[in-house]
């Protein structure tokens, strides 16, 4: 009949308008276009070490037509990020501490990556590069990782003395910071098996523990413990401490000394009596290995076993071994120094 729609010419023009109801409903990219400018990183963590220069890239694929960029850090437990650097593509503020010793990149007219030169140990941790254009601002995170590491530490009136704001200054002290959980978890990986809790940078208390056993927590799975919750001034506990590459050296003076005399001893050969992650880099780094109990800044004697032997502390695995404490008095050890290159 004249006039009468057959069924092939209906789906001549019904299907394309069906295809394209479809392929909304499915969320077709090309139906929701939107600015995408930021690349995402190829790497999300980044690895370096104390002393270096680390590069956090951001790459822009396309420029917008005026847009900052924004680098922030985000600080772990805090909930706030810290600004380091604002950059409009053609001129730079730094902000804080962190921001003197930051720049922008600037390899090309799309780059804007974040250069910290001379890596510190609190700048480990995660970095936000926020794009801010006014109508869709987007960012990417990175992790700045840094290899080094993690040592118990105790003063010398003994174990769980420290709230965790007393605990952060002893790390300090010793040439090092509260240790993160990933720092911790990844030292039990390596080996480290500690029967004391001790405050962590995120405020939790943990210790591992690689084998189980009834003092250690009982005798379930080896991992890391919990203590759960914990009043920061308040409740007291160790330390555990994480530190990094060294720029200077730690060498051994042989001699029966007294903690002043390795104070003296030091400073006649143009350094200072080293502390304890001072040692802990020499081992871990620089395989300082060295069987003789040696005075350290904090009053405490230790030596670094790179090779483990029966006769230099009987202990099967590499560390740093303890004497403790002894009296200040005591002329009996040696002295590790520490020297700036």
């Amino acid at each position: 009949m004249p006039g009468r729609l057959t069924l092939p010419t209906l789906c001549r023009f019904l299907l394309p308008w069906a295809f394209t109801i479809f392929h909304g409903a499915q969320g077709d990219p090309a139906s929701h276009p939107g600015p995408h400018y930021l690349l995402p990183p190829i790497h999300e963590v980044i690895h370096s070490r104390r002393g270096a220069t680390a590069t956090l890239p951001c790459v822009l694929g396309t420029s917008p037509p005026s847009y900052k960029v924004r680098w922030s850090k985000v600080e772990p437990g805090e909930l706030r990020e810290t600004p380091i650097l604002v950059t409009n593509g053609l001129q730079a503020r730094g902000y804080g501490p962190l921001g003197g010793r930051a720049r922008m990149r600037r390899g090309h007219r799309l780059d804007a990556s974040l250069v910290i030169a001379g890596v510190r140990l609190e700048d480990e941790g995660r970095y936000r590069c926020e794009l801010i254009n006014g109508i869709e601002d987007e960012s990417v995170a990175l992790t700045l990782s840094l290899e080094g590491v993690v040592f118990p530490y105790q003063p010398s009136r003994g174990r769980y003395q420290f709230n965790y704001y007393e605990a952060k200054q002893a790390c300090e002290e010793q040439d090092g910071r509260l240790a993160t959980y990933a720092q911790l978890y990844q030292a039990w990986t390596e080996g480290l098996d500690w029967c004391n809790a001790g405050w962590l940078l995120e405020g939790s208390v943990r210790y591992p523990v690689l084998t189980a056993r009834a003092p250690c927590g009982g005798r379930g799975r080896p991992g890391i413990r919990s203590y759960g919750p914990r009043d920061r001034k308040r409740d007291r506990y160790d330390a555990f401490c994480f530190t990094s590459a060294l720029a200077g050296q730690v060498f051994f003076v042989p001699g029966r000394l007294t903690l002043s005399e390795a104070h003296a001893a030091c400073g006649r050969r143009g350094a200072v009596v080293a502390k304890v992650g001072h040692l802990y880099a020499a081992w871990k780094f620089s395989g300082l290995d060295q069987c003789d109990g040696g005075w350290l800044a904090d009053g405490s004697v230790r030596f670094p076993i790179t090779t483990p032997r029966p006769r230099c502390g009987g202990l099967p695995d590499p560390g740093v071994r303890s004497f403790g404490f002894p009296r200040p008095q005591q002329a009996a050890y040696g002295t590790y120094c520490y020297a700036e290159k």
